[in-house]
């Protein structure tokens, strides 16, 4: 096993390469303006989660996930050439709903304060 900061470190640079062979290397057009926002190394080294996303609509989340699963053989032996381990972790992609779900927290977060100012006004009057 090794440390959780290892594993950070790891896939710091994992990201950082893969972004790099996304856009440089693959020629798949789903896979346009895509972007590695994180990837997660488990402490064996085992697995690699590794989190998207896209410009567009939020329909092509399905098309992008494919899209990777179809070149996961391509990038994996690429990032094997570029990071050198003994064994090198298995590639599992996951779309990233960090942005989507913060800006539904914002918009809740307005409609609260409406509502709060319509009904301070409300009982001041």
């Amino acid at each position: 096993m090794t440390s959780q900061a290892r594993a950070k470190r790891l896939g710091d640079r994992i990201r950082e390469e893969l972004a790099d062979l996304i856009h440089r290397e693959v020629a798949d057009p789903r896979l346009r303006l895509v972007t590695v926002t994180d990837v997660d190394v488990d402490r064996e080294l085992a697995f690699a989660t590794i989190y998207v996303v896209a410009t567009g609509p939020d329909e092509r989340s399905d098309e992008v996930l494919t899209a990777l699963e179809g070149a996961k053989g391509f990038l994996r032996s690429e990032l094997v050439h570029r990071i050198h381990l003994r064994s090198f972790p298995q590639l599992r992609f996951r779309w990233d709903y960090t942005e989507a779900r913060g800006a539904r927290i914002d918009e809740l977060l307005d409609m609260l304060d409406s509502a709060k100012g319509g009904n301070t006004e409300n009982s001041e009057g």
